[in-house]
C-alpha cells in the first residue's frame, strides 16, 4: 500500500452551490486532472454514463445530485510544484429539498468551494448554502464557474459576493477574455497567464502576461495586497511600511485571512470548457485549512457536558462522527469523519449517543463515490465508510476511553406532508423497511401515524423531496405507493396576553386532585429563536417546586395540538407566577391537568390566528415571458421582492407553500419549457382571514364526523 500521507498534507473540502452552477461537473474535471478518473463524462452526457459523482440511477437520468457523494484524490500542483496532498470532496446537492445533503457534509468538512454562475452571481440557494458555511464556520473560496456563457461578469458576481452575503471578496484572478472570448487566466501574484491545451484542458501552458493584459495584471496585484492588508495585520503592517512583498507573503497573508473567515478569495474558469480547473486546486492547497488547522468543539459526557477541543492527532483516544448513512447491495456504510486518533479494521468502539453501545468495525473503506478501496485503518483527518456498523446520523463514537459527544448538525423543520400508502398490500413488508431505512439516512425525511385516520404521513422539505423517496420505494423495494393531497405544514399562534387563572378540583372516594395555577401567555418575539417558552415567577412558594415542572409539562402538552385547526401552536410564551396547592390532594398529575385547563381557557382568550409556511421562489425565464411569469405569481398570493433581467429574467419572490402545488406544470406551459425555479421555507406569516374561517370550519366538520363514527 502507497505511504501515508501526513496531517498537514490532507484538505477535507466540499463543493456547494445553487442548482445548476456547474458543481458536479466541477468535481469530474477535478478527479480527470487528478488522475482519479481517466475519461470525463457530462452530468447530462449523450454516452448515458453520466457524471462519476452522481451514482445513483434517478442522479443520472434528472441530471441532479441527490445524495451528496464523498470521494478522494491525491495532487501535487498544476506545474507539479508541490509534495502529493490528499484531497478529501464531497459532492453536494443545489436543490434546497436536499439541504441536510449539504448541512451534514458542511458539518465534516474543514473547507468548501463555493460555486457561483457567471451570469447569474449569487442565486437564492447560494445565499442557503452561504449560512451554512457560516453555521460551521468553513472558510471558503469562491469559484466563478461558466465564464464561456453570455453574461459573464467575473465583476459584478464579485460585487455580490460583498452585497448579498456580506463577504470581503478579493479577485485574486484575472480572466482573458469572457463568453466566447474567453480564453486563459491570468495569476497577477505571480504575474503570469495561464492557457489549457489538448483536448481535455490538460495541458497547462504557463507564459507571461500579454502586452494588453499587463496594465490590469499590474493594478490586480496592488488591488490584492491592498484588500488583502485590510484584514491581515502582518500584510498590512508591511504596506504601510513600504517594504517589498514577495508572492509568499501574499500567499501567506491569504491564507490567514481565508482560514480567519475575513476575506473570501475569488477565481473563475469554465468547468465544461476544461479552463481554470487546475488553478483551483492549487488554491485549495494554498488557502483551505488542513485538519489540525480546524477547531473541533465536544462536549465531555463525563464532566456535565463542559465543551473540550477535539485534536487532530492520531495519537489519542479514537473519536469519530457517524455523518451519513447509505443502504447498498452488500448491507450499510456509514460514512465517518475521524476526528481524533486512529482506527483498525476489526476494532471495537462505542456509541456515546446511545448510551456507550459497543459495536464492531468489521471492514473499512475509503469512497470513491459508489466504487471503495477497501484501507485496514483510518486516522484523524481522514473520512471513510464503515461497512456494518449500525448508526444513525449524528451520532459520536469512542474507543470507550473519552465519553465525549461532537456538536451533531442542524436539521431544518419539514414544511410539507402527504399521507401515502402502498397499492399492493403484499409488499406492506417492504413499504416498512423503505421507510425505516429512509429516515435512519435522511433526518429531514419524517413518518408519523395519524392518530385520527391511522394513515402514513411522511414529511419533508419539498414536492421533490418527497417524489424522490416514493420513486425509490418503487425502485429499490419493489413497492408502488398511492399518495394524498399534500399537506401543509400550518401552524397556530397568538397575537396577544392572555391571562390565566384556573382551579382544577376533583374529589373521588380518596384523596382529591387540587391545583390552582395563575400566569399568563403571551406572544414571543418575531425573532425569537424557540417556538415555545416556559417562564417560572413563581415566589413565596405558593406552588411548592416539584410541582413547578407539571406545570411546564402540562404547558407542553397544550401547545402540541391548537383548538383551531389542529395543528402545533408556536411563537408562544407561558408564565406562572402564583397559585395555590393542598398538603394531601396536589400532585403532579393535579398540576398538570390545571396547566393544560387554564392554557386552552387563555387560549381563546388571546386572538389565536394561524400561520402558513412562505417560501422564498427564484424563478429563471426568457425575457419574453416576464408578464406571465409574474402574473402567475401574482394569482399565487406572491409578493415580488426582486427583478433582474439581461438575456433571461430572474424574479425572486415570496409564495405561500400552500399555492405553489402544481406550480412546475404551470410555469413549463407558461415558458414553452424553458422556465425553471427553486424555493425554500422563508417564514411563517398569517393566514388571511376568509382563508382561517374556510379551514376552521372544515376542521370543526372533521371532528364532528370522527365524534359521529366514535
Amino acid at each position: 500500500m502507497a505511504a501515508r500521507i501526513p496531517l498537514d498534507r490532507i484538505r477535507n473540502i466540499g463543493i456547494s452551490a445553487h442548482i445548476d452552477s456547474g458543481k458536479t461537473t466541477l468535481t469530474e474535471r477535478i478527479l480527470f486532472y487528478t488522475g482519479r478518473i481517466h475519461k470525463i463524462h457530462e452530468v447530462r452526457g449523450k454516452d448515458g454514463v453520466g457524471a462519476k459523482m452522481d451514482s445513483m440511477d434517478l442522479e443520472r437520468e434528472k441530471g441532479i445530485t441527490i445524495q451528496s457523494a464523498a470521494t478522494y484524490c491525491v495532487w501535487n500542483g498544476s506545474q507539479q510544484q508541490f509534495e502529493p496532498h490528499n484531497v478529501n470532496i464531497i459532492d453536494t446537492p443545489g436543490h434546497v429539498d436536499f439541504t441536510i445533503e449539504v448541512e451534514r457534509a458542511l458539518r465534516v468538512l474543514d473547507g468548501a468551494i463555493l460555486v457561483l454562475d457567471s451570469g447569474k452571481g449569487v442565486q437564492s440557494q447560494s445565499i442557503t448554502v452561504d449560512r451554512q458555511m457560516k453555521r460551521y464556520h468553513v472558510p471558503r473560496i469562491a469559484f466563478v464557474n461558466k465564464m464561456d456563457n453570455p453574461g459573464a461578469n467575473y465583476e459584478r458576481v464579485s460585487d455580490m459576493l460583498k452585497e448579498k452575503l456580506g463577504h470581503h471578496p478579493v479577485k485574486i484572478q484575472v480572466p482573458i477574455g469572457a463568453e466566447s472570448d474567453f480564453r486563459g487566466i491570468i495569476d497577477p501574484i505571480i504575474g503570469k497567464a495561464f492557457f489549457f491545451d489538448g483536448h481535455d484542458g490538460e495541458i497547462i501552458r504557463e507564459v507571461d502576461v500579454p502586452e494588453e493584459f499587463a496594465k490590469a495584471a499590474a493594478e490586480a496585484r496592488e488591488r490584492i495586497i491592498q484588500e488583502v492588508a485590510d484584514v491581515d495585520d502582518v500584510l498590512g503592517d508591511k504596506f504601510l511600511a513600504e517594504e517589498p512583498i514577495t508572492v509568499d507573503d501574499i500567499r501567506a497573508a491569504i491564507r490567514r485571512a481565508t482560514l480567519a473567515l475575513k476575506m473570501t478569495p475569488v477565481m473563475c474558469g469554465s468547468a465544461i470548457k476544461n479552463k481554470g480547473v487546475q488553478l483551483l486546486l492549487d488554491a485549495v492547497v494554498h488557502y483551505l485549512p488542513r485538519p489540525t488547522e480546524v477547531v473541533n468543539e465536544a462536549h465531555d459526557q463525563s464532566n456535565g457536558e463542559e465543551k473540550i477541543v477535539v485534536d487532530s492527532d492520531p495519537t489519542k483516544p479514537f473519536v469519530g462522527l457517524a455523518f451519513k448513512l447509505q443502504q447498498d447491495k452488500y448491507g450499510q456504510l456509514t460514512y465517518f469523519r475521524i476526528y481524533q486518533g486512529t482506527v483498525s479494521a476489526g476494532d471495537t468502539i462505542y456509541n456515546v449517543s446511545n448510551e456507550m453501545r459497543k459495536v464492531r468495525v468489521p471492514r473499512m473503506f475509503r469512497m470513491h463515490s459508489e466504487d471503495r478501496e477497501e484501507v485496514p485503518s483510518a486516522e484523524a483527518g481522514d473520512i471513510v465508510a464503515f461497512y456494518g456498523v449500525e448508526a444513525s446520523s449524528g451520532e459520536t463514537f469512542t474507543d470507550g476511553k473519552v465519553s465525549i459527544t461532537l456538536t451533531s448538525m442542524h436539521v431544518p423543520a419539514a414544511v410539507i406532508s402527504l399521507a401515502i400508502t402502498p397499492k399492493d398490500r403484499a409488499v406492506e413488508a417492504n413499504f416498512s423497511k423503505a421507510l425505516n431505512r429512509f429516515t435512519k439516512e435522511d433526518p429531514t425525511f419524517r413518518v408519523h401515524q395519524d392518530e385520527e385516520s391511522q394513515q402514513t404521513i411522511i414529511s419533508g422539505m419539498g414536492e421533490l423531496h418527497l417524489d424522490i423517496y416514493m420513486e425509490r420505494m418503487r425502485r429499490e423495494y419493489n413497492c408502488d405507493v398511492v399518495a394524498g393531497k399534500p399537506q401543509v405544514a400550518y401552524r397556530e399562534s397568538i397575537t396577544r396576553r392572555a391571562e390565566i387563572n384556573y382551579t382544577h378540583k376533583k374529589q373521588t372516594g380518596g384523596s382529591g386532585q387540587y391545583a390552582k395555577i395563575m400566569g399568563y401567555i403571551e406572544p414571543l418575539p418575531a425573532d425569537a429563536v424557540e417556538a415555545y417558552e416556559f417562564v417560572d415567577d413563581v415566589t413565596g412558594g405558593s406552588i411548592p417546586r416539584e410541582f413547578v415542572s407539571s406545570c411546564d409539562k402540562g404547558f407542553r402538552d397544550g401547545v402540541r395540538k391548537g383548538t383551531m385547526i389542529g395543528f402545533p401552536i408556536v411563537g408562544i410564551r407561558c408564565a406562572i407566577n402564583d397559585g395555590a396547592s393542598h398538603a394531601v390532594d396536589s400532585s403532579e398529575m393535579a398540576f398538570k391537568t390545571a396547566a393544560i385547563m387554564g392554557f386552552r381557557e387563555a387560549y381563546a382568550n388571546a386572538a389565536p390566528t394561524i400561520l402558513e409556511p412562505i417560501m422564498k421562489v427564484q424563478i429563471d425565464a426568457p425575457t419574453e415571458f416576464q408578464g406571465s411569469v409574474v402574473g402567475h405569481v401574482n394569482q399565487r398570493r406572491g409578493v415580488i421582492l426582486e427583478t433582474v433581467a439581461g438575456d433571461s429574467v430572474s424574479i425572486t419572490a415570496e409564495v405561500p407553500l400552500n399555492a405553489m402545488f402544481g406550480y412546475s406544470t404551470d410555469l413549463r406551459s407558461a415558458t414553452q419549457g424553458k422556465g425553471t425555479f427553486t424555493m425554500e421555507f422563508a417564514r411563517y406569516a398569517i393566514v388571511p382571514k376568509q382563508e382561517q374561517e374556510e379551514m376552521k370550519k372544515v376542521y370543526r366538520e372533521k371532528l364532528a364526523a370522527e365524534a359521529a363514527r366514535k
